[in-house]
């Protein structure tokens, strides 16, 4: 994509421009439905963590960009782990969205979208990145730069999925992940809307888990989760 202003002010490169914004995500996160957030602190435990989840068959990986140890954590996954497709959470700037892609994150998302943000993301079009909405107005802000396909955080604290259910008229061309309060209890219900592409949740590879090593309990907790996803949609 050319960095020229004339280009970027054309219709068409709008248009073109916004297609990649939405596909390049949607590639990653339809398949997964089902999208773990790891929080990471020593880059020792996320080969065997990626390891449990890609053995569950959740391929698709979040690592929050809120420890010291998460950009190793993302180098060590795509040296040991080929299987597995780690993406770079908790994307605040445009320096941290530098960093995801530098460290090796297949794709990156976000609480949310500020304006410095969603251009340098918008600039980078060859890495897929999922802004974060809460609201209409937030939304409509980032279909605006571009963006389809965006995380609805904190997604219990925002209503759940009533909410997503009003807002699938007024657009009906956006795909949401919630996270942020979405457990095990909630899951069906998410997974139920037509326009929620994926689901994100912390419950899948809770801190005491992780902290304990207990990989295999994680890897039980991840098993339950796809069976009862695949029963569902059987």
């Amino acid at each position: 994509m050319t960095d020229s202003p004339h280009a970027a002010e054309s219709p068409h490169a709008s248009q073109s421009q916004q297609v990649s914004h939405s596909e390049s995500p949607l590639r990653l996160l339809e398949p997964a439905r089902l999208v773990p957030l790891l929080e990471i602190h020593h880059v020792e435990d996320a080969a065997p963590l990626a390891r449990a989840f890609v053995a569950a068959g959740l391929r698709t990986l979040e690592i929050a960009l809120r420890t010291k140890g998460a950009p190793n954590a993302i180098r060590a996954i795509r040296a040991q782990v080929p299987e597995a497709l780690p993406g770079a959470g908790n994307v605040m700037t445009p320096l941290d969205l530098h960093l995801a892609r530098e460290c090796g994150a297949l794709f990156a998302l976000s609480p949310g979208g500020t304006d410095a943000l969603l251009d340098e993301a918008a600039a980078m079009a060859d890495f897929p990145f999922v802004p974060g909405i809460a609201t209409a107005s937030e939304l409509m802000k980032t279909i605006t730069k571009g963006f389809h396909v965006v995380k609805f955080f904190p997604g219990a604290a925002m209503g759940g999925p009533a909410t997503l259910r009003a807002m699938a008229a007024p657009f009906p061309h956006a795909r949401f992940m919630p996270t942020g309060g979405v457990s095990e209890e909630d899951l069906d219900d998410w997974l139920a809307q037509p326009n929620v592409v994926a689901v994100g949740g912390a419950w899948l590879a809770p801190r005491e888990d992780i902290a304990r090593r207990d990989w295999d309990a994680i890897a039980r907790r991840a098993e339950s989760a796809v069976a009862r996803h695949q029963a569902i949609r059987a």
